[in-house]
């Protein structure tokens, strides 16, 4: 069984093969989410604690949470659901997954590091991947830098180095698309109040007008002849509509 190890911190994921199958006996009849400790797999993993994040059978299905199951069931899935990509809106299809608990029938079984232990693992936990993007959303760039709400944020939005392309000479740094550099400084808490762009567009609606209470009988009759027989009544109250200017 392949085991597909990664260190959230670090950014970093590598993929162990582990061929005796007593290695793995604390790791199997599980739930997805235990954590289980890794002194059973060598030497090297003493002290390390494990989270049970998913997994795939040898035939490639995937294992799916809230599934109490140790084999492989068909449920019927739609849009918001794992293990499921509709192709069009509202679709549902009923697809086979894996159950939540583990076994021995799976080829790969996911893992993610909660505590490190005492040594170094080569290419996982001595290795680290940045992040390439930072975050968009104004809230989330003041808890990443710890600032008030007083300051600004702009000036703390990381920019990225765009490839240059033929007709550029020289690389320049730009930032995310996001809501913080756009919006005016009085909008940028509340974005909602900000009009978009289609309502600006759009033109005023126009005013509701007042119909006669005496119309109300003749225009809720949808018959033709009774609208003929109504027309004088229909002239009599034309003098009372009111026009807006």
């Amino acid at each position: 069984m392949k085991l597909n190890v990664s260190y959230p911190a670090n950014g970093s994921q590598k993929l162990i093969e582990i061929d005796d199958d007593r290695k793995l006996r604390p790791f199997m009849e599980k739930r997805m989410g235990t954590e289980v400790a890794g002194d059973s797999l060598g030497d090297e993993f003493k002290g390390y604690v494990f989270r049970i994040t998913g997994g795939n059978d040898k035939q490639g299905f995937p294992m799916k949470q809230g599934v109490l199951l140790p084999n492989r069931t068909r449920l019927l899935l739609a849009a918001g659901h794992s293990c499921y990509r509709p192709r069009r809106t509202g679709e549902r299809k009923r697809k086979s997954v894996r159950g939540a608990i583990t076994g021995l029938d799976l080829s790969v079984l996911a893992l993610s590091i909660v505590k490190q232990g005492e040594g170094e693992l080569p290419g996982l936990t001595d290795v680290v991947n940045p992040k390439r993007l930072g975050p968009k959303r104004a809230t989330k760039i003041r808890s990443f830098f710890g600032l008030d709400k007083k300051d600004d944020v702009r000036k703390f939005v990381i920019r990225r180095t765009v490839t240059p392309k033929a007709r550029e000479r020289r690389s320049t740094p730009r930032p995310p698309r996001s809501s913080v550099s756009s919006l005016p400084r009085d909008y940028r808490e509340n974005a909602t109040e900000w009009p978009s762009s289609a309502a600006a567009l759009r033109p005023p609606r126009k005013l509701p007008t007042s119909m006669p209470r005496c119309w109300l009988a003749v225009s809720t009759k949808r018959r033709p002849s009774v609208m003929s027989s109504e027309s004088d009544e229909l002239r009599r109250c034309a003098s009372k509509v009111v026009v807006l200017g």
